[in-house]
């Protein structure tokens, strides 16, 4: 694609946010239905791309997880649909007043929400994605370019069709959603810093930095997931292996799977015998410290597997000797994305909870639980791992922003610098007119 093709998209996704971005809530959500129905309606078209696109992977020995992850069959169909109706239920993110102060007698200023504008969003080839993407951007009145992994293509362009039928028959521009095919549209893309205001990548720490280096477009990186879950010595040995089996294998494939456990070195004796029966049973292959080998039977880690992503049924374990020890593992090779303790002791969870520097943290809980569906913000965009603007699940709220309306009656500043009149600066608790 010429630059002068990317560049007219962009143009026109910026036309069709103008459109979306003043548009009501009903109109919005009355896409979402639209796209809901006619998912169902063509599921058959969308299930003969998907499975053109699982037969080239499964030529070129794509790995069983990213196979599972780039499938989408009635399951898959089933999840989007909901996930649909779900976004469609709940409140507008937009024109939210987040503040109201009177700056002068019959002057009040309102910080209100608004959209961001146009979106180029860079993600795996997991078709379900691009749905959760687009119906997140129409919810929140925003408009995208989307580019999912080549292996996902045709699946993506029966999924992008609909949704621009969804669009064109709700009274909107097909131009809101749009679809990049290859990598030369990302490079053109990352040009565009008049017409789109944000990229968000989600992939690799170094895909991330790349984008990052290579546009000057302001870039929301959402790298990968390297989730820790650390046993404290006064953890329940049989809460721990469910939390760290389901955390581990539950999804192998995403970004909020367990890649690495730390165990301290008191409770490790009693748990990680009973561990590895559970995770043998689920054909996980361990990559242990030497005192971890002393204990299960495992491959030797290197500390290439601390720094590690597997997205497979791999996981490296460590022994520690302190709950300072763990945490300092955790924002030493952690990616910032979600970390767990499992402990009874509230004193240790709360340190650890405070102290480790992701977006995540949990006490007694799966890492699988780090996701915008369940935290009940109608799907996600990405995980945010860094921490300016959004982090973790980024939903409607971290799609928006926010704008400033002044509403006013006449009033000058050489009012306010002669004495005539005075500042007030009160909080007012009432939303903006406008």
């Amino acid at each position: 694609m010429e630059m002068k093709d990317l560049h007219e998209i962009a143009a026109s996704a910026r036309s069709a946010f103008y459109q979306i971005s003043v548009s009501s809530a009903d109109q919005r959500n009355t896409v979402l239905s639209a796209l809901a129905r006619l998912l169902t309606q063509n599921k058959d078209s969308i299930f003969a791309a998907n499975q053109t696109d699982l037969d080239a992977a499964a030529a070129e020995d794509l790995a069983a997880p990213l196979l599972h992850r780039l499938t989408f069959g009635e399951e898959k169909l089933d999840q989007v649909v909901r996930g649909l109706h779900a976004l469609a239920d709940l409140p507008d993110p937009l024109n939210k007043t987040l503040s109201a102060t009177e700056i002068t007698e019959g002057l009040k200023l309102y910080r209100v929400s608004s959209p961001i504008g146009v979106i180029g969003v860079i993600f795996e080839s997991r078709p379900d994605a691009l749905i959760q993407i687009s119906s997140l951007c129409i919810k929140s009145g925003n408009a995208v370019l989307l580019k999912g992994g080549r292996e996902a293509l045709h699946t993506n362009q029966v999924l992008c069709d609909l949704v621009s039928q969804a669009l064109e028959d709700s009274g909107f521009s097909a131009s809101t959603v749009q679809l990049l095919e290859t990598r030369e549209d990302v490079a053109q893309m990352l040009k565009e810093d008049t017409l789109i205001d944000l990229i968000i990548p989600r992939g690799s720490n170094s895909f991330v930095r790349y984008i990052m280096d290579n546009s000057r477009i302001p870039v929301l990186g959402h790298s990968d997931g390297i989730c820790h879950v650390y046993v404290d010595s006064d953890a329940d040995p049989e809460t721990a292996c469910r939390i760290v089996t389901d955390s581990k294998t539950q999804y192998v494939s995403v970004c909020n799977a367990l890649e690495t456990l730390l165990v301290h070195v008191d409770i490790a004796p009693v748990f990680l015998p009973e561990l590895y029966r559970s995770l043998t049973e689920k054909n996980v292959e361990i990559r242990g410290d030497e005192q971890t080998a002393k204990i299960i039977p495992c491959v030797p880690a290197t500390d290439k597997d601390w720094s590690s992503e597997y997205l497979d049924y791999i996981l490296s374990i460590k022994i520690v000797s302190s709950l300072n020890d763990a945490i300092e593992h955790i924002n030493r090779y952690g990616s910032h994305h979600t970390d767990c303790i499992v402990t009874n002791n509230s004193e240790n969870a709360s340190v650890f909870m405070n102290t480790v520097d992701s977006a995540g943290v949990y006490w007694n809980v799966s890492t699988r639980f780090a996701d915008g569906f369940v935290y009940g913000l109608g799907a996600e965009v990405g995980i945010a791992t860094g921490k300016l603007h959004a982090r973790g699940p980024m939903g409607l709220e971290g799609l928006t922003t926010y704008k400033y309306k002044l509403i006013g009656s006449g009033q000058t500043m050489e009012e306010m610098k002669s004495g005539k009149r005075q500042y007030t600066h009160i909080p007012l608790q009432e939303n903006c007119p406008l």
